[in-house]
């Protein structure tokens, strides 16, 4: 009999800098206010995007110093290894498992290149065995945490009884251009923080949660939509196509699909953990997915401390929302038998 795979323990991790939102805005209006015409309509995203506070990897006048590929890369290497080994040590601990035990560790990143890759850094300062496999994925972007837990949750199956440790780990603040004068980059620097999660999963009998399935769906002529545009001075990001309307139309069917192919419908799942990307997007998730208006209120919450990025330990805590009520208040002892249903959406 094949064992399920266990999720054995989550983590997350931030970088030192904490971001005020008014202060972000403040040094975007420094930045571009006088080179950009349109700046001060566009600036209302600081104050409709529902983020009080982001995390960032370096302080906030470093966005302004002379910045290209060599300056930002040196940027990513030292802050994704230093959130890499604190979410990962994070995560093992809570496991009560020794980085020596580790036979597999997944790192997903796509806000800057590393080879060797993060973990190869991290190794040593981890405590790896020297034979660990490694499996560095990059350009996943937003899809990343959702598509490393799958693919670490088919390597823990293949191998029953191994150890995989998943690291996810992205600074999207390095993206940040003074250069760029276009609405995507104001958009940016208004939701961008930097952080890092990491899992531990085993395939046995014992763990916090089932990792029961995974599916992607992917639309064909979407590049424009997010992405990287790369140049001499780093990632520049794109937005070229709204999203929120994107999301409220096209998120329900893909899901439907993917829910389908293990026989279920939307309306077995318990609770939607979504990335949430702003507001607007938030919102568009509800619609699509036929949720009573505030449903998603941890990823709002998150949005509101970190930014436009995902807190999967926040969800694990808050468990299942009550189907009496529209969101999760008072629910951090509703974990147990409801987490397995559960569909993790980038």
């Amino acid at each position: 009999m094949i064992q399920p795979v266990k999720l054995l323990s989550v983590a997350t991790a931030v970088p030192p800098h904490c971001i005020e939102q008014r202060d972000a805005a403040a040094a975007a209006h420094r930045g571009f206010a006088a080179r950009f015409a349109d700046f001060e309509r566009l600036a209302r995203v600081f104050e409709s995007s529902g983020i009080r506070r982001r995390y960032a990897v370096r302080p906030l006048d470093w966005y302004f110093e002379k910045l290209g590929w060599p300056e930002r890369s040196a940027a990513y290497l030292d802050g994704a290894v230093e959130l890499f080994v604190d979410a990962a040590s994070r995560a093992l601990h809570a496991a009560g498992i020794g980085a020596d035990a580790v036979d597999t560790v997944v790192t997903v990143s796509s806000t800057g290149i590393a080879t060797p890759s993060l973990e190869a850094r991290a190794a040593g300062r981890m405590g790896f065995r020297a034979d660990i496999d490694r499996v560095p994925v990059f350009g996943l972007g937003c899809a990343g945490g959702v598509s490393g837990l799958s693919i670490a949750s088919r390597l823990a199956r293949s191998r029953p009884g191994s150890v995989v440790l998943m690291v996810a780990v992205e600074l999207c603040t390095l993206a940040f251009r003074l250069d760029e004068l276009t609405k995507a980059n104001i958009v940016a620097t208004a939701l961008f923080g930097d952080g890092a999660g990491a899992c531990v999963l085993r395939s046995s009998d014992t763990g916090i949660a089932d990792v029961e399935m995974g599916g992607e769906h992917m639309w064909p002529d979407t590049l424009d939509i997010m992405g990287w545009a790369v140049d001499p001075q780093g990632f520049g990001v794109i937005f070229d196509r709204a999203i929120p309307p994107f999301a409220e139309e096209r998120m329900a069917p893909a899901v439907a699909g993917i829910l389908g192919r293990a026989g279920l419908g939307l309306a077995d799942i318990d609770r939607f953990a979504c990335h949430p990307g702003g507001t607007k997007v938030v919102v568009a998730l509800e619609r699509a997915l036929g949720l009573v208006q505030g449903s998603l209120d941890v990823e709002r919450a998150v949005l509101a401390e970190y930014g436009n990025m995902v807190r999967p330990d926040r969800v694990v805590r808050a468990g299942a929302p009550d189907p009496g009520g529209p969101a999760a208040a008072n629910v951090a002892d509703r974990l147990g038998a409801r987490l397995h249903r559960e569909l993790r959406l980038a």
